[in-house]
């Protein structure tokens, strides 16, 4: 029954990994189970919660991975790679991104992995509205150049 609710949501590695959490959890707190006759139901809902959690968790993250590698190839005309190859290369603009001056690789991050605004990283950083955009053009002009993108716009 774990196994089948994490799978609903998850594929079958993260499925496993959410029985084994589950379980753990429910070993942990044993002294919450108050009648032993729903201990299936209660299995259930430490299930559901831990699943939606990963489920949750992993889709940040995807988005994030999609969001950086596909504003980072912005200008390519290449067609989309598969799913191993986005992260290779999401992987890639993040670790060029840590290698910008930390005024760029701030806006940058803010920008490209968290998807604020310019507003908003001005706020988040006490920066003005026009010093965030300075940063994030000249900070996009050199992930360019380490990318070896210098032509993409």
């Amino acid at each position: 029954m774990v196994y089948a609710i994490a799978l609903s949501r998850l594929g079958p590695a993260d499925a496993e990994d959410v029985v084994q959490e589950v379980f753990m959890k429910a070993f942990d707190r044993l002294d919450e189970l108050r009648d032993q006759g729903s201990t299936g139901p209660w299995l259930a809902a430490i299930a559901r919660t831990v699943t939606v959690d990963l489920f949750r968790n992993s889709l940040r993250h995807e988005r994030r991975v999609h969001a950086a590698a596909n504003h980072a190839r912005a200008g390519n005309s290449e067609t989309p790679h598969g799913d191993d190859d986005l992260r290779v290369e999401a992987n890639e603009v993040l670790a060029a991104i840590q290698k910008l001056p930390d005024a760029y690789r701030e806006t940058l991050v803010l920008r490209l992995v968290e998807g604020f605004t310019g507003p908003q990283i001005a706020e988040q950083l006490g920066m003005t509205h026009g010093s965030v955009r300075v940063n994030l053009c000249r900070g996009m002009e050199q992930l360019r150049k380490v990318l070896g993108r210098e032509g993409a716009a």
